[in-house]
């Protein structure tokens, strides 16, 4: 066992941490360095749309969300999934009880295909998670998938402004940072965001406590790798998977 001294040691150290905090620009796509030492730098595969819906949308999305179920998830969030079954460690999927997305999103995935960075866009999993403060809902530094979900994460934010906070533990030594950096991509309500490339592979990306002051729900949504596509090892169960997904017939699973 570690001596009483040790302990205290290693929680002085945990406490003196450095990490790097930066804020994104969503105009000019540049993290900007919220104290002086360090120069800003450009933050790649982030792209963010304000206003995405209206006011009246979002009561209509929030209506029909509401009706359904929301089951407990982890972390204090509650969740409404609309995808196949998964199992990500034996890289096995199943068709299961899914029956599509939600009639409501019809809509919204029509008009994302109309922003330059969603061209061919075609959502096959939609994930509604549901934040708020009094179950002191958060969701910790992760990566998405990338063996069954493709290139980008679509993300529609409602109820509530809050923040994604992206990071890297191993900092950026080419930038001279060589501890943990944080980049805040804040989230007005309403917005949509979208994380590919560098963001998406490279950088986790967080929604921590103090971020949701309100009740927050926010609807994710992923397309399909290569692996499921025309050419790949899966295409024919890609094809069916997209199918079912695109009729929107969907409920919750």
């Amino acid at each position: 066992m570690l001596s009483y001294c040790t302990l205290l040691l290693l929680l002085f150290c945990f406490c003196l941490k450095i990490v790097h905090h930066f804020l994104y620009d969503a105009e000019t796509r540049l993290a900007i360095r919220k104290e002086a030492q360090a120069a800003s730098f450009a933050f790649p595969g982030v792209f963010l749309r304000e206003n995405f819906i209206s006011e009246e949308e979002e009561k209509k999305l929030m209506s029909a969300m509401d009706q359904d179920s929301w089951n407990e998830s982890q972390s204090g969030r509650r969740k409404q999934d609309f995808g196949p079954k998964i199992n990500f460690k034996k890289k096995k999927v199943r068709v299961g009880g899914f029956s599509g997305l939600p009639a409501v999103s019809q809509k919204l995935v029509l008009r994302m295909q109309k922003e330059p960075n969603l061209a061919g866009f075609h959502p096959v999993e939609q994930c509604n998670l549901d934040y708020h403060p009094q179950r002191g809902s958060a969701i910790d530094p992760h990566l998405d998938d990338s063996w069954l979900w493709g290139e980008r994460l679509v993300t529609i934010n409602l109820l509530s402004n809050t923040t994604l906070t992206m990071s890297l533990e191993r900092g950026l030594p080419e930038l001279g940072l060589a501890e943990e950096v944080h980049v805040a991509v804040r989230l007005p309500r309403r917005s949509l965001v979208v994380l590919y490339g560098e963001a998406r592979h490279r950088w986790k990306h967080a929604i921590h406590r103090d971020d949701v002051q309100e009740r927050r729900v926010c609807s994710t949504y992923r397309e399909l790798s290569a692996e499921f596509l025309p050419g790949g090892q899966q295409a024919e169960l890609g094809a069916q998977l997209l199918n079912i997904s695109l009729s929107f017939k969907g409920t919750p699973l």
